[in-house]
């Protein structure tokens, strides 16, 4: 069975003066790479909340942050982002909180296995619904407060499966595409506002779900075959390169894409 998917290299990653009290939204916060996020954020003492449909798993999150830092414990709102209203009186309850929303990081999605031939209209919706709409509308939700402050940083989490040509779950791989459409668009049209928008691309990484749902030794094994990094990538490692476009150390950043996949892509 593979090893513990929380783990990563021992080592002392940076820590960013511009992060401390900065208010930062996660979607999909509950557990794999956004739970990571939201550790890290936290670990960085800025003012996190997040959305996420599992209550058991956004409980887990804001338990493991307490371990790490009692001082900056996130606030946990329960969402299905697929419900649109709710996700936008999410995050006004969350720029009332905190007065404002300097980061958005849009991670929820599902990567579900499936063939082509079994796509329905149906669950082709419930794939654009679920991995790609409501990155748009967190984004109209939360970009007007930064438009006012003349300050932001928005992060799409994207994919690179429909790069790679990936054929297990072509309605995730074709939503995932839109994510890059999203923030090329709205970086041009935000930036003059002092507000920028990346992607941010992982590979294979090593979460808990990814773990135990997809993992095989053949298939680890051809991962590692392309990466140039021969071993896995962690979500608390992935987590860093949200936290440079987050910080004002990634301030010239916009309209980009950063894969963090091992040298696999």
């Amino acid at each position: 069975m593979p090893v513990d998917p929380t783990a990563a290299p021992e080592t002392d990653y940076a820590s960013y003066p511009s992060l401390v009290d900065r208010t930062v939204l996660v979607t999909g916060g509950g557990s794999g790479v956004g739970a990571g996020i939201v550790e890290e954020f936290a670990k960085q003492g800025s003012l996190v909340a997040f959305l996420d449909i599992n209550a058991e798993a956004g409980a887990a999150t804001v338990a493991r942050c307490a371990e790490l830092d009692p001082r900056h414990l996130p606030i946990f709102h329960q969402v299905d982002l697929v419900d649109i209203e709710a996700t936008q009186a999410a995050i006004e309850a969350v720029i009332e909180d905190f007065s404002s929303i300097t980061v958005l990081v849009n991670n929820a999605a599902s990567d579900d296995r499936h063939t082509w031939e079994e796509i329905t209209p149906d669950y082709w919706d419930d794939r654009l619904n679920t991995n790609l709409r409501h990155y748009f509308f967190a984004l109209q939700a939360a970009a007007p407060n930064m438009i006012e402050a003349q300050n932001g940083s928005i992060i799409n989490i994207g994919s690179s499966s429909y790069m790679m040509q990936e054929d297990f779950f072509p309605g995730y791989a074709i939503a995932k595409s839109g994510v890059e459409g999203i923030t090329r668009t709205m970086a041009r049209t935000f930036g003059p506002h002092g507000v920028r928008v990346n992607t941010v691309l992982p590979g294979w990484v090593a979460t808990e779900r990814q773990l135990t749902k997809w993992w095989s030794e053949e298939g680890e094994a051809g991962t590692l075959n392309d990466q140039a990094i021969k071993r896995r990538i962690y979500p608390r490692e992935f987590a860093q390169m949200v936290l440079f476009l987050a910080a004002d150390d990634g301030a010239a950043c916009t309209a980009q894409q950063f894969m963090v996949d091992g040298g696999r892509f």
